[in-house]
């Protein structure tokens, strides 16, 4: 199973009024034709399920497939005991009867099980059907959440940016669309991105926890690219009414922010397959889905640019995607993210001015100008409960970027303190912003290319 490793960006930045939560809602399904999956797939599903775990109460099984025990859960059970692939061993007591048999596997549900297994290993949450979550995806399109002005300012306090940046970040992000980042090493592009990603976490989505197509599953939930929202009342669905209400085949979730750098691969952004398990993983871009999905290094992965660049030319303009089964079946499915290409290489040395024609928003992240390069170093200095001296930075400008022919950088200030940091640490003094520390620094810093 091909594998790339994904990161779920939460930048510390302070607290964004949330955006309105989705008003989507997935009912549940009160019988087995609105599950939208056949009898005997719900059956193999169960039979797995006490296969792995031995014996289970009716109420047990439905929490495990997370379906209604009323009219779904059991007609699954009574088609399995018919079948002599399970049997009742006792009762747990209790309000719900039916509910609390406790029934156990077979020896010939235990053989059958075992073929089952064999096709596929996949046991858990039952998949909702592609159209399904098609329709899902598309009722809580990115476009829904609205950011407004007061939000964005909000949310990139924390960085030094100047007007004619606020105004284009803005428009970008509630474009849910696509955004190209590019500019010298840095200046901030992940940080702002980050940022951005902060933002649209603030609101709240349904994704299935797995999805069937021609009888095989795709996985979709991933608990380390996916965070759950637990509601007041405690759990996915906080009541016993919200329990009953809605189809807990779908994870409540904050929208997805992933990002991928160096190591992605187009394999990753296919459909994995688990020859092992059986049962197919959900690519990046359909796990981001209603959510961010962040390029970092653009131009540095293994690939060649111009064939990720390829690979996204139909999914950015027609807001869909393309995957293949192993049967060499094509399955159609949204594409709806805010995508963002970060890169610090040139644009005209990675991208045509048809790729570019397609991405809705292009931002050059510039060097500070050095009244931003004070500012930053001022809030640098402050974070580490040093006092700012202006005479210093102002040698720091003059010796080491202006006679040097040296370009400013936003992450300097940062770094060159954590350097004067270290300095001070080994003379056993205290750390102090001075033109001999300042100068020091500089010198184990700086490297002329």
């Amino acid at each position: 199973m091909t594998s790339t490793v994904t990161t779920v960006r939460r930048p510390q930045t302070p607290p964004v009024a949330a955006p309105p939560v989705s008003k989507f809602e997935p009912p549940a399904p009160r019988s087995i034709e609105e599950t939208e999956l056949n009898q005997g797939f719900l059956a193999d599903l169960v039979l797995k399920t006490f296969y792995f775990v031995g014996y289970l109460t009716g109420y047990e099984v439905a929490e495990a497939i997370k379906l209604p025990f009323k009219n779904i859960t059991d007609r699954t059970l009574d088609l399995l005991k018919r079948d002599r692939f399970i049997e009742v061993r006792g009762s747990a007591g209790g309000a719900y009867a039916e509910a609390a048999y406790e029934y156990t596997i077979t020896g010939k549900g235990s053989e059958r099980a075992r073929e089952i297994l064999e096709r596929s290993q996949y046991a858990g949450a039952a998949p909702v059907s592609l159209e399904q979550y098609r329709n899902a995806i598309r009722k809580q399109a990115l476009q829904t959440v609205q950011i407004g002005p007061a939000q964005i300012q909000q949310a990139l306090s924390h960085l030094v940016l100047n007007e004619r940046l606020m105004n284009q970040v803005g428009p970008a992000v509630n474009s849910g669309r696509s955004i190209f980042l590019f500019g010298h090493p840095g200046n901030g592009k992940t940080t702002i991105a980050d940022a951005i990603g902060f933002m649209i976490l603030q609101d709240e989505m349904y994704i299935p926890y797995a999805v069937e197509v021609e009888g095989q599953i795709i996985k979709v939930f991933d608990p380390v690219s996916h965070r759950l929202v637990p509601n007041e009342g405690g759990g996915q669905f906080g009541s016993l009414g919200d329990s009953q209400r809605l189809d807990r085949r779908w994870a409540r979730i904050r929208r997805p922010v992933i990002a991928a750098g160096g190591e992605l691969t187009l394999e990753s952004l296919d459909l994995s397959w688990d020859g092992t398990k059986k049962y197919y993983e959900a690519p990046l871009q359909m796990k981001a889905n209603g959510g961010m999905f962040l390029i970092d290094d653009f131009g540095r992965q293994q690939i060649r640019p111009r064939d990720l660049l390829n690979r996204w030319i139909v999914p950015l303009e027609k807001r869909f995607d393309y995957l293949t089964l192993q049967t060499g079946n094509s399955i159609e499915i949204p594409f709806d993210m805010l995508i963002i290409f970060a890169t610090n290489l040139e644009p005209r040395d990675l991208v045509d001015e048809a790729f570019l024609r397609r991405i809705r928003h292009k931002i050059d992240v510039h060097d500070p100008t050095p009244d931003e390069y004070r500012e930053i170093f001022r809030r640098a200095t402050q974070a580490r409960d040093l006092e700012y001296d202006d005479e210093v930075v102002s040698h720091l400008l003059k010796e080491h970027y202006a006679k040097a022919n040296r370009q400013l950088r936003s992450c300097h200030p940062r770094d060159l303190l954590d350097q004067l940091a270290d300095i001070a640490r080994f003379r056993a003094v205290p750390p102090k912003l001075t033109k001999d520390l300042i100068d020091q620094a500089c010198l184990g810093y700086f490297v002329d290319l």
